[in-house]
């Protein structure tokens, strides 16, 4: 069976429910039970209609829930008759569920964990990495959440700011982790951004492209991390860097800085280098402080005192990251990069080590690996 049509199919199945009159929680519950016996029925009898058999056995599922609780008696008087089965319209609902999932009854950050949930394809996991939190935390961050909205109609979109974190967030778990769902975050972000006239909207497709464009750099063959400084430029979609740049140009000369926009800066002047020793780290470090400043985010921070490191030397990028919480993730291996060009190698080879067992991904872990092993080596 095809789990890549399955996560495919699943927004526009779930939309279909929620536009039936299906609350959002119930709705969630029987697409995953007809996610359950598609994986039982399709692989040896495969719909022609995938989509359209998704959307009958959910419904269907639905149905009988609803019969089978009591509480929602007076809700199920009203629900529409259930519809005979057949080809389902195909219509892209994904960006519109982003904005139902962003309800006005959510806070903005339980609105991102629920899409990401529901909607994204991430698991509890995924989400509390990218917030920073413990996975039991995120875990009860998103059942509030389905409590919240649980009988409430979704007819009150949310708002441009927290679809557009909800976008930001599967991009970098689609770059950065297991799921391959960068592509789908680029495609809606273009959506967005012909639907709506907004400088964030276009700086945040321009970050898009312009880390995209790397992507094929950023491993090796064997499957291990290339970092940027090592990439092959040649690799590099020199055409999407030019979208991307100018895309990010028209939105600065609006002058209403973003977050998405001071990022996709950072991108640009890395994209416009042509080696890695050519890298205008001065600029960087000034727009990390503009980005500091509209966040304040610490892993803004640590990320400034890479740059720092760089600008001015590695001991005034340790100086910066001294400020800052060694809980931080990446914290140690951004110590051990900085204590190595500051010519520190057993300091080095120990953070090296100490951050491989930190490592939030499989890859990262073998790449600080072999960087502690490289060091050792060299030391003789």
């Amino acid at each position: 069976m095809d789990e890549l049509l399955l996560r495919s199919l699943t927004p526009g199945v779930l939309a279909v429910l929620v536009r039936r009159g299906a609350d959002f929680a119930a709705a969630e519950d029987a697409v995953q039970d007809a996610l359950v016996a598609a994986a039982r029925v399709w692989p040896g009898d495969t719909p022609r209609d995938p989509k359209g058999w998704l959307v009958t056995v959910a419904w269907r599922r639905f149905l009988d829930a609803a019969r089978a609780d009591a509480s929602r008696r007076r809700r199920e008087d009203r629900l529409d008759e259930e519809p005979a089965p057949g080809p389902a319209p195909a219509v892209d609902d994904t960006l519109q569920l982003y904005f139902l999932c962003a309800h006005p009854s959510l806070t903005p950050s339980s609105a991102v964990a629920l899409t990401l949930r529901a909607v994204g394809g991430l698991t509890t996991r995924q989400i509390a990495r990218a917030y920073l939190v413990p996975e039991t935390t995120m875990a009860q961050r998103i059942s509030r959440a389905k409590r919240t909205v649980s009988g409430v109609r979704f007819d009150r979109p949310g708002d441009v700011s927290t679809v557009l974190r909800v976008l930001y967030l599967v991009f970098n778990e689609g770059y950065f982790g297991d799921v391959d769902l960068a592509a789908e975050a680029i495609r809606l972000t273009r959506q967005l951004a012909a639907a709506i006239d907004h400088p964030e909207v276009a700086g945040l497709l321009a970050l898009m492209l312009l880390h995209h464009a790397r992507r094929a750099s950023r491993t090796a063959p064997d499957g291990s991390l290339v970092p940027l400084a090592e990439q092959d430029r040649g690799r590099w979609d020199t055409g999407m860097i030019a979208e991307g740049v100018e895309i990010l140009q028209a939105a600065l000369a609006r002058d209403r800085l973003g977050e998405f926009q001071a990022q996709a800066a950072v991108a640009a002047l890395h994209a416009d280098a042509p080696t890695a020793e050519e890298t205008d780290w001065v600029q960087i470090v000034e727009w990390y402080d503009e980005l500091a400043g509209l966040t304040d985010s610490p892993v803004v921070r640590l990320n400034r005192a890479v740059a720092v490191g760089e600008a001015d030397g590695p001991r005034a990028g340790l100086a910066e990251l001294a400020a800052l919480s060694d809980s931080l993730p990446r914290h140690t291996a951004v110590a051990a990069y900085l204590h190595e060009r500051d010519g520190d190698l057993p300091a080095a080879a120990r953070l090296y080590a100490e951050a491989a067992h930190k490592a939030p991904t499989l890859a990262e872990r073998d790449h600080l690996t072999r960087q502690a092993a490289r060091i050792n080596a060299e030391r003789g």
